[in-house]
Formats: structure tokens, C-alpha cells, sequence
């Protein structure tokens, strides 16, 4: 007995372990790794915790790729700082999706739309976080997203929808005709959630023609459709979209980070009080603050920061990190 006692060894970790520790390592929870992987939310759950009764291979798939990417950027950041003798070791990776308020909220306006094919909009003055959030949501199954821009005809957004949905190229036809093929698509095809972000640009004076083809498409569709832009969208759709605006399910008008979540960001890194206060600033300013503006400074922060080997950020690195931006 003595003898098998001293003979004991250890196990590698399990593929379960091993993924949990790296969401632990990056601060990145069940959902997000979900939506990452393109598989439920349930789904991913169960396998962590032990409870997936189901075939677990292609999952495990996935998540064996997520494992292997995370090792490989620990080992190329190891190799860097190896290679210009200095460490980093003690400056933290960005959050690559924060959860804020307006982040959940935004989700969970997608999310409602699509199971209950719904009309919901999304409201945010620029730089607050709405389109990152809205891609981060379009990784999910069944969820086509359009960018739109001001340059938009309605054939231009037609086709847009269709390249999003998987329809063949070079369909042709009338406005009419494809869009019809649009619903014929949605109706055979249930679940669905259609994101139009920057929809204030397909409005102007002269003509709402192309809001008129979403509106069609969610009146004779089961689709859920999500409609996203900056302020003037919400004006444009109550003064001269009434029949849109008389559909709306859902709505969410974006509101910025608080100073709190701005201190939740930035949580993990050493900074003084007053590269904080500068912090809070140019996030919650009302004339000027947004989360870009915030993420912009840190990106040139954690650059400069890398480069010269240090880890506390001070006013004095922040205000380096100011000189190489456009405010």
C-alpha cells in the first residue's frame, strides 16, 4: 500500500475544467462564450456543469478551438514579452464585451424580439455602444444583421437582406418580387430576427420608401425585427411613421455608462485618482463622453503602458495616450 500511495499521479485537466478557468481569466461569462461559439446558452450551461445529456461532440468541438485560440495568444503575448526583455504581465486584456446596462438591455431587446417575432427599437447617440452590441447579438443563430448608410436605394437594401438570409444570387426581379421572396423566406423559416442598424440614414425628407419595405416585411412575415439608430430615428418615426410606430413592441433608448460601471471597466487595473476622475470624465460627459471615447483611451493606454513596462496608469500616461488621438 505504501507503495501505490508514493505511485500516484496527476491528472491533466478536463476539457470542462479547462474552460471554466480560462472564463475565469478573462472575466467572460456562460452567455458570452455561448453567443462566441454560436451554440445555446442552455446548451453550453449544462455541459459545464455536467449536465449535458446530449451528444457532446460538436460542442466540444467548439469549445476545444476556444481553448486552443486562448492558449495560442497567451503563448504569442508570452513570446513578445520575451523577445523585448519586458514583462506585461501586470496589465490586464480589455473586456472584449462589457456588460453594462445599456449592453443588457440592448441583448435583451434582440433577444425578446426574435423569440416573440416582434418590432423593437433601439435608440443611441453615437460612440455609446449600440452597434457593438447589436454584432455581439447577430453571432446567434437565425439573426441577420444590415448596416445601413446614406447612400442606401431601396434595391441596395433588398439585396442586403437577401445576401444576410442566405438567398441565391442573382434572383432578379422587381423591388416587388424579391421582397415577396423576402417573406416567402421568413415564413418558411421561423426565428428569425432581422437587425437594421443605422436605420435613420434610409429616412430623409423626400421619401420613407424604405422603411415602408421593413414595415411590409414584419406585417407579412414571421420574422422579429429590430430597427437601431441615432436620436433623430425615434423623431422621424413619430412624426412621419405612424404606421410604424403604432407596431412597436419593444424600445430602449441607450443612456450611457455611470460612473460606477465606468470603475467596473476599469476594475483590474492600477489607476490613480486622477487618471480615474479623467476616466469617468470623458465616459460620462454629456456633451462629449461615450464608451468609444473611453475605449479609445484605454486602447492607447494599454499600448503605452506595453511599451515602456510599466502598469500603474497615471494622468501623465493618459494624457501621452491624449496627444495621439483626434478630441
Amino acid at each position: 500500500m505504501e507503495a501505490l500511495a508514493q505511485n500516484t499521479y496527476t491528472m491533466e485537466k478536463t476539457l470542462r475544467e479547462r474552460v471554466i478557468e480560462i472564463l475565469k481569466e478573462l472575466k467572460m461569462n456562460k452567455a458570452e462564450l455561448a453567443l462566441r461559439m454560436n451554440f445555446s446558452r442552455s446548451a453550453v450551461s449544462q455541459y459545464l456543469n455536467g449536465k449535458y445529456n446530449s451528444n457532446p461532440e460538436a460542442l466540444e468541438e467548439k469549445l476545444t478551438e476556444f481553448v486552443k485560440e486562448y492558449e495560442e495568444h497567451v503563448k504569442s503575448e508570452t513570446e513578445e514579452v520575451k523577445a523585448i526583455g519586458r514583462t506585461v504581465s501586470g496589465v490586464k486584456p480589455k473586456i472584449a464585451y462589457f456588460e453594462s446596462k445599456d449592453y443588457i438591455q440592448t441583448i435583451g431587446v434582440c433577444k425578446s424580439c426574435q423569440e416573440n417575432m416582434a418590432l423593437g427599437i433601439i435608440v443611441a447617440k453615437s460612440g455609446y455602444g449600440k452597434t457593438h452590441a447589436l454584432k455581439k447579438y447577430a453571432k446567434m443563430p437565425r439573426v441577420a444583421y444590415i448596416e445601413c448608410d446614406d447612400t442606401m436605394a431601396c434595391r441596395d437594401l433588398v439585396e442586403a437582406i437577401e445576401i444576410q438570409i442566405g438567398m441565391p444570387k442573382g434572383s432578379g426581379g422587381t423591388i416587388w418580387s424579391r421582397v415577396n421572396r423576402i417573406r416567402d423566406f421568413f415564413n418558411a423559416n421561423e426565428g428569425y430576427l432581422l437587425i437594421i442598424d443605422e436605420a435613420d440614414k434610409l429616412i430623409n425628407k423626400y421619401t420613407q420608401k424604405k422603411m415602408e419595405i421593413i414595415r411590409g416585411i414584419f406585417d407579412q412575415s414571421d420574422v422579429g425585427i429590430v430597427i437601431a439608430g441615432e436620436p433623430r430615428l425615434e423623431a422621424e418615426i413619430k412624426g412621419n411613421l405612424a404606421r410604424f410606430a403604432n407596431r412597436m413592441d419593444f424600445y430602449y433608448k441607450l443612456k450611457g455608462l455611470s460612473p460606477q460601471e465606468v470603475k467596473d471597466y476599469m476594475e483590474g487595473y492600477d489607476v490613480d485618482d486622477a487618471a480615474m476622475m479623467e476616466f469617468i470624465s470623458r465616459a460620462t460627459n454629456a456633451q462629449t463622453g461615450c464608451f468609444r471615447l473611453l475605449d479609445r483611451t484605454l486602447n492607447n493606454v494599454i499600448r503605452i503602458l506595453k511599451e515602456n513596462g510599466q502598469t500603474q496608469i497615471t494622468m501623465k500616461i493618459v494624457n501621452q495616450a491624449s496627444n495621439m488621438m483626434m478630441l
